[in-house]
């Protein structure tokens, strides 16, 4: 594979920005079924606060980020404020990189640049959450010093949440 990473650029974005919608729905399509069965014997009430708590507010987000490797959109992340139970932390939010750039640099770029926009927007760390079908995602997280924490609102009816956090330099 080239060196993706001398040709990646990172942009800040809105969230309604047509290629950080297009990235968001190209990760539902991966991950959803991957938890499609989770939901089989589900009672309804559960599910629905399950989608509760995976469901992103717009007005939350302070910060999405996309990357672009010769002006394609190949990786999309965010930050949410989860609000003032949660002071001094951000969360990290739908980090997703393309299939045919995976293993380039791309996800460590953009979990970088968060650290940085998350430092300067005052977090002392981030927190996020992933679910237990996704080992890569865990993997990226522990390998850049991300470390597990207990389970937090609003994923405690997630029983499948995996949690971390890492101290940013705020």
């Amino acid at each position: 594979m080239p060196d993706i990473l001398t040709t990646a650029s990172i942009e800040v974005v809105s969230w309604f920005d047509p290629r950080a919608v297009a990235l968001r729905e190209a990760m539902d399509a991966e991950i959803g079924p991957r938890y499609a069965g989770r939901l089989l014997d589900v009672d309804p009430i559960e599910a629905e606060r399950m989608a509760n708590a995976l469901a992103v507010d717009p007005a939350t987000i302070p910060v999405t980020i996309i990357a672009t490797v010769d002006g394609r959109p190949v990786g999309h992340a965010a930050l949410r404020d989860l609000g003032p139970e949660f002071e001094g932390s951000l969360e990290v939010k739908r980090v997703f990189v393309a299939a045919d750039v995976r293993g380039s640099g791309v996800s460590r770029l953009l979990m970088a640049e968060l650290e940085r926009l998350g430092a300067a927007a005052g977090a002392r760390r981030l927190i996020l959450q992933t679910g237990d079908r996704q080992p890569e995602a865990v993997a990226l997280y522990e390998r850049i010093g991300y470390t597990r924490i207990p389970t937090y609102p609003p994923y405690l009816p997630i029983t499948f949440s995996q949690c971390f956090a890492k101290a940013i330099d705020g």
